[in-house]
């Protein structure tokens, strides 16, 4: 007799058979609910992905502008390292932006700060222009389409005239260093940014009464809020000596304070707390087409992580009063071109605070800038400071 398969071993709906029948079912149907749940996370991913995409304004008239002048733009020098202009615009346009004065269609740029990192990531320099600085502006394709004439005026009217095109143009002439990316905030995503970090502290030396920027605050140590903050780095005659010089130091403070803040774990690691602070990251932003996604900005972010506080330095390009007008600004010379050939190469540059006067608010700003006593090797020092730094120190 050969071997037959009797009832109960398989061939009917009882025994080993249906068990077995049973286990694949449940295991079809855990399958599909688990790619059924997969299915549903991503959705919500690629939902949040595209929403704060979505966020970022591409500047495709700045390309389009870059793009007809490429040919007389600097060449980059350096493969990977990254020259990126951060631009703070004064727009009363936008929601939440009418409150700081009337929209008068025009905008200027309150902060310009030109952005180096290394091509190893291993260190970032942000160097601030005076809005005041006396420059030539290149012609510029205005709004309406027509183009202004050639210039020699303060720089921040490089972006009243032309935007973004117009103010990397002329930094680059200002400069010969390359700009490979940009990135244009107002007043309401700044705001919203130290909002979604639940403040940045601050060290204040004496108390702020000032009406003009709209700000009370005690001496010590206080956490600002967005609203207090943007007060905080805008205010200019009534805050320290009252010096555009002296706001931008506070400002590069400030910026260390926010970096410091936003890198640490409770941020970074809490999902809770990132995504508020990626939608306001992204919220309000005029980039380059080329970082207008989250894919673009991660690339050029990801890096940034490991670089240590103590090398995310700040400073102010070397700058004097103007010779004819006491409340304009000039390059300070051979120190500003010494620090743009350092940035031009991706050659390292040193800062060190060297013992600010204070204004009467414990704010310190600097003196005239002066060429070190001795020239020695390694690097010249210019004034600056880095985000490892306590303001309370």
């Amino acid at each position: 007799m050969g071997n037959r398969v009797g009832p109960g071993a398989g061939a009917s709906a009882s025994g080993r058979g249906l068990v077995r029948r049973r286990r694949r079912r449940w295991v079809r149907i855990t399958a599909f609910g688990v790619a059924g749940v997969l299915v549903a996370a991503g959705g919500v991913g690629w939902a949040v992905y595209a929403k704060l995409s979505g966020n970022i304004t591409p500047d495709e008239a700045a390309a389009a502008e870059l793009a007809r002048y490429d040919r007389e733009r600097p060449t980059s020098l350096v493969k990977d390292a990254r020259n990126i202009l951060l631009i703070g615009s004064d727009s009363r346009g936008g929601t939440g932006n009418a409150r700081y004065g009337r929209d008068s269609g025009t905008e200027r740029s309150d902060t310009t700060i030109l952005l180096h990192l290394s091509a190893g990531r291993d260190n970032a320099t942000a160097v601030s222009i005076p809005r005041d600085l006396m420059v030539d502006l290149p012609a510029c394709r205005r709004p309406d389409g027509s183009r202004s004439a050639p210039r020699f005026a303060m720089f921040n009217q490089a972006f009243q005239i032309g935007g973004s095109a117009c103010t990397i143009r002329t930094v680059e002439k200002l400069t010969d260093v390359r700009v490979d990316h940009h990135v244009v905030v107002d007043f309401h995503g700044f705001k919203a940014m130290v909002d979604a970090v639940d403040g940045v502290e601050v060290c204040l030396r004496q108390p702020i009464d000032d009406r003009a920027a709209k700000l009370r605050l005690p001496a010590g140590r206080v956490t600002l809020n967005g609203e207090q903050a943007l007060g905080y780095v805008r205010a200019r005659k009534t805050l320290g000596d009252g010096s555009d010089t002296e706001r931008m130091e506070r400002q590069q403070r400030f910026l260390g304070a926010l970096v410091n803040k936003v890198r640490s774990n409770d941020v970074l690691l809490n999902p809770a707390k990132l995504y508020p602070v990626l939608d306001a990251a992204t919220s309000s932003l005029t980039t380059d087409p080329e970082l207008a996604s989250l894919r673009g900005l991660y690339a050029l972010v990801r890096g940034l992580r490991d670089i240590p506080m103590e090398q995310v330095q700040f400073l102010t390009v070397p700058r004097e009063s103007y010779a004819y007008d006491a409340n304009r600004d000039q390059l300070v010379e051979p120190a500003a071109r010494r620090l743009f050939e350092r940035l031009r190469t991706d050659t390292p540059v040193v800062v060190k605070d060297n013992g600010p006067r204070e204004g009467p608010y414990g704010d310190s700003y600097p003196g005239p800038f002066r060429e070190p006593a001795v020239t020695v090797s390694p690097p010249p020092t210019f004034r600056g400071n880095t985000a490892a730094e306590d303001t309370c120190g």
